[in-house]
């Protein structure tokens, strides 16, 4: 997810001559198996998803199909350690390509904040990994690796991964909402990534949907987030409950007729589609994408956050957008990473004149 409580820094100088809609070599995708059929003697690319519990990482073909996956416990050498354990991956991954025969092209990585991506540095602003802060990311696994390695916020990799291989393929816009311990977004238009002048584009889960609304970490009040996130779902339950209970519990009670559970799950629903709403008034997508825990357990409701998102978006411009609520498998997050390499390269890629 994106940084819970961004902050300003230096805007990253932009790229010239920029490709306008960047795609790799596609094929089935979905990671409908881990053969090595097809790939030998090609190259592949490593994505890594840096999450505050989990680092995963993974070989990816060119086609999606992601052929060795792997994770490890972020801080599994202790506090700190976060970049121990994604060296650790790389080295393992690069290991293993070596013995199926291909050659690792590049690696990305996807991590939950802020990130200047021109550069490969981490922003300062990174909470489930604070050793991360201000990291040159990119020039120091490069130069240990001897390959590029790409760096971005991890909801800008999961968008640029359904773009290239699963539900938004074939779209010129799409925004992905991923919904989970906070909210994130990645966004994509006219066939470009939007990371924004400086590195804050996508960061809707702090657009404000009520003037009176709580308290959120960001240091605003009545954020999208403190609505929607699963951390905020399970406090504001908890508080109206007496006890402390999980974001699926919460759904799991509303839906066995708890008038409380049910209350909050209805404050959810009317949050996310004001939220949504914005999006579809605003940036007009061809398609919409949520992803997530708390999407997996809208999954059931999602007649009534349509109907919730129908009451605040314009009516044609909700017809022009698709939105879809994703179940995603263990593989999406790493093929985030490979997406995020195949579109640098190709964005980075010198044009003749």
């Amino acid at each position: 997810m994106k940084s819970e409580a961004p902050s300003p820094r230096p805007s990253p100088q932009r790229g010239e001559g920029v490709p306008e809609n960047p795609r790799p070599r596609r094929g089935r995708g979905q990671g409908e198996g881990v053969q090595g059929e097809g790939v030998q003697g090609e190259g592949v690319t490593i994505g890594v998803d840096v999450g505050g519990t989990t680092v995963a990482a993974g070989l990816v073909a060119a086609d999606g199909r992601v052929l060795e996956h792997h994770q490890a416990p972020t801080h599994a050498r202790g506090p700190g350690t976060a970049l121990d354990t994604i060296g650790e991956l790389l080295e393992q991954l690069c290991e293993q390509a070596r013995a199926r025969g291909v050659t690792v092209t590049g690696v990305g990585i996807g991590v939950p904040g802020i990130v200047d991506a021109e550069r490969g540095t981490v922003g300062v602003d990174i909470h489930y990994a604070p050793e991360l802060a201000r990291a040159p990311l990119g020039a120091m696994l490069g130069a240990r690796l001897g390959v590029p390695v790409f760096v971005d916020n991890d909801v800008n990799a999961l968008a640029l991964a359904e773009w290239t291989w699963g539900a938004g393929r074939g779209a010129r816009s799409l925004v992905m909402l991923a919904l989970g311990t906070g909210v994130g977004g990645g966004i994509i238009l006219d066939g470009r990534l939007h990371r924004g002048q400086s590195g804050f584009g996508g960061e809707l889960g702090h657009v404000p949907i009520d003037f009176d609304g709580p308290p959120c970490i960001c240091g605003g009040r009545g954020c999208l987030k403190a609505y929607v996130s699963g951390t905020d779902i399970a406090l504001r339950a908890g508080e109206r409950l007496g006890r402390p209970v999980g974001a699926p519990e919460v759904f799991r009670l509303a839906a066995d007729g708890d008038a409380a559970a049910d209350a909050v799950v209805e404050e959810v629903c009317t949050a996310l589609g004001a939220g949504l709403a914005i999006i579809v008034n605003g940036l007009n997508p061809e398609r919409v994408l949520l992803a997530g825990s708390v999407a997996k357990s809208l999954r059931p409701l999602e007649a009534r956050l349509r109907a919730a998102l129908a009451r605040y978006a314009f009516a044609e411009a909700l017809r022009a957008t698709h939105l879809e609520i994703l179940t995603l498998d263990k593989d999406a997050t790493v093929r985030g990473g490979a997406a995020l390499v195949h579109y640098e390269t190709e964005r980075r890629r010198p044009t003749t004149s």
